[in-house]
């Protein structure tokens, strides 16, 4: 199997399959996604997510924020599962959500634990981390708020997130408020979007 290009292994694609009957299971009771995308869920939500781990293929811990549905921290810790090492913190307030996501956790064996918490108490509960994930959650200026308790004075910890089409008015409002290194990695499955790579996070106002 192959996603993105990326060859997967036997393991991970089994897992993967097994996330994915779990999802359409529980999206049926509770809302994981916009309803209108779950027809397309491999390559609008697996495939996009897996670009995170494409992109940064290390055994660190990560602190992934808003994980609704998953996306992308429990795809991230399925493939650590292979790695045998590394971790997600998937960061999630909603409880229905994160029962899901701990059902989700549990019976893939991926490498992860949930916490039922507002972001704002994650860095508290959770301490640090190499690497921050988000999708769908918040623009960029918003994101590196939630970040910043993580990211300000780190220079080995990184912020990976998804961005659309409007990605460049949101780098622009948010070195308003922020100093950061920027590098944009062109999504290999939404033509018009990107994952942001942020380090070096620095406050100006």
């Amino acid at each position: 199997m192959e996603l993105n290009g990326l060859r997967v292994s036997r393991e991970t694609q089994a897992r993967l399959e097994h996330f994915a009957a779990l999802f359409q299971k529980w999206a049926k009771a509770i809302n994981l996604v916009a309803p209108s995308t779950l027809d397309d869920l491999w390559r609008r939500h697996i495939a996009d997510s897996s670009q995170i781990f494409q992109i940064y293929p290390e055994p660190v811990r990560w602190v992934d924020l808003g994980s609704g549905g998953g996306f992308p921290g429990v795809i991230t810790a399925i493939f650590l599962a292979e790695l045998q090492d590394g971790w997600v913190h998937l960061v999630e307030s909603n409880h229905k959500k994160a029962a899901f996501l701990r059902t989700a956790l549990w019976e893939t064996n991926a490498r992860g634990s949930v916490h039922a918490i507002r972001i704002e108490d994650g860095h508290a509960e959770i301490g640090e981390c190499d690497a921050i994930s988000a999708r769908a959650l918040a623009d960029l200026d918003g994101l590196i708020g939630y970040a910043a308790p993580w990211m300000l004075g780190k220079e080995n910890c990184r912020g990976f997130f998804h961005k659309g089409r409007d990605y460049l008015r949101e780098i622009d409002e948010a070195r308003g408020r922020w100093e950061f290194d920027l590098l944009e990695h062109k999504s290999a499955v939404e033509q018009e979007s990107v994952i942001l790579e942020i380090s070096n996070l620095r406050r100006l106002v």
